[in-house]
């Protein structure tokens, strides 16, 4: 295939993984930026973990999250579900977040993933999107809401819902690709 077909080839992408995950949050972005050309890495609290959806459907994380570094990575990917209140507690997962905003690296956040790049202090004066259910936090953090499909606001891309997914992804890989 020609590079025009594979506009992520040779870059890495690293997505947050872990138990009661948004099924379609973690698993369309991870075959479409594949589809792209990059190569993506599903990090867990733990390394070779079967980690089940809030619907039932199974991933099992490539690594650990505490051996993850920035450095290796051209974006990061947080779905949601119930699984980013949870790692949002975990000050690894918090510096990782850090580091990819400190390097203006691409943030995808999409409905509940909002919660670890809020807990991590990064959405101060910049505009985002989430499940309105986390509205308030976003607000609250720092953040611009805008109720929109994607929202991109420097290295930072957000989405609400399973339903803005094409959205976000087509954001992410046109971001990744320039």
């Amino acid at each position: 295939m020609a590079d025009k077909e594979l506009p992520l080839r040779g870059k890495r992408v690293l997505i947050l993984a872990g138990e009661i995950y948004e099924d379609l949050e973690l698993w369309y972005p991870k075959l479409r930026l594949e589809e792209a050309g990059a190569k993506v890495v599903l990090a867990g609290p733990d390394a070779d973990v079967l980690y089940r959806g809030k619907h039932g459907y199974p991933c099992t994380s490539d690594a650990a999250i505490s051996e993850m570094s920035e450095s290796d990575f051209d974006a990061l990917v947080v779905p949601g579900g119930f699984m980013p209140d949870k790692l949002r507690r975990d000050r690894v997962v918090l510096d990782l977040v850090r580091a990819f905003n400190q390097s203006g690296k691409p943030i995808a956040a999409i409905c509940h993933g909002g919660w670890i790049p809020i807990s991590a202090g990064v959405y101060k004066g910049v505009h985002v999107t989430g499940s309105p259910g986390i509205q308030d936090d976003l607000v609250n953090a720092g953040a611009h809401f805008e109720d929109a499909e994607v929202v991109v606001d420097r290295n930072h891309i957000s989405s609400r819902r399973p339903d803005d997914l094409p959205a976000f992804c087509r954001a992410l890989v046109e971001m990744m690709s320039r």
